[in-house]
């Protein structure tokens, strides 16, 4: 096959390539592990991390993208359902099995600390990505991006407590306008 016919795919593959969140993640997600494997052996633990280091790097960026253009589904509810849901479980069993391939078990302890991660990484890379940081090829630098991660963590943070008081304030409303009638 000439290798015309293999650009346009590889060409394709790249551009759903995220090497902001690949650099984030790998580097997060080691941390997570060493953390969680503190008091384990020390040549179980480096194999674990290399191994993590090393699928994180080739992954992250990949499912990054994939969330990026989930995105742009016509369905916001689709799209907040594959970034949140769809590609970190995905992501989550696939670290699994490349794990298990290369004989480099992790421990039940650190699956359950990387998993707790993922899912609040799935949730903030939402609601970042919703708010245009990290994201690739919209012209923002990853220096811009990291200036506006202090207010974007506060925001995150502070997001679920504002959704429950909105929700009481619904609920509020709702009883003053039957006690109305």
């Amino acid at each position: 096959m000439p290798s015309a016919n293999r650009s346009p795919f590889l060409a394709q593959v790249f551009s759903c390539w995220n090497w902001k969140c690949a650099l984030l993640s790998a580097s997060a997600r080691s941390a997570v592990y060493l953390a969680a494997l503190a008091r384990s052996a020390p040549h179980g633990r480096l194999s674990i991390v290399l191994v993590e280091i090393a699928y994180v790097t080739l992954t992250a960026g990949l499912y990054a993208g994939m969330q990026q253009r989930a995105l742009r589904l016509r369905s916001r509810l689709l799209g907040s359902a594959i970034v949140a849901f769809g590609v970190p479980a995905l992501a989550q069993l696939l670290d699994w099995l490349s794990h298990r391939a290369v004989g480099a078990a992790v421990p039940s302890r650190a699956m359950l600390a990387v998993s707790l991660f993922t899912a609040v990484s799935a949730l903030f890379h939402l609601f970042v990505m919703r708010r245009g940081v990290f994201l690739t090829g919209c012209g923002r630098s990853l220096l811009e991006d990291f200036r506006a991660i202090p207010r974007l963590i506060a925001a995150f943070v502070v997001a679920p407590f504002a959704w429950i008081a909105s929700l009481a304030v619904r609920s509020q409303q709702a009883a003053e306008s039957e006690t109305a009638l």
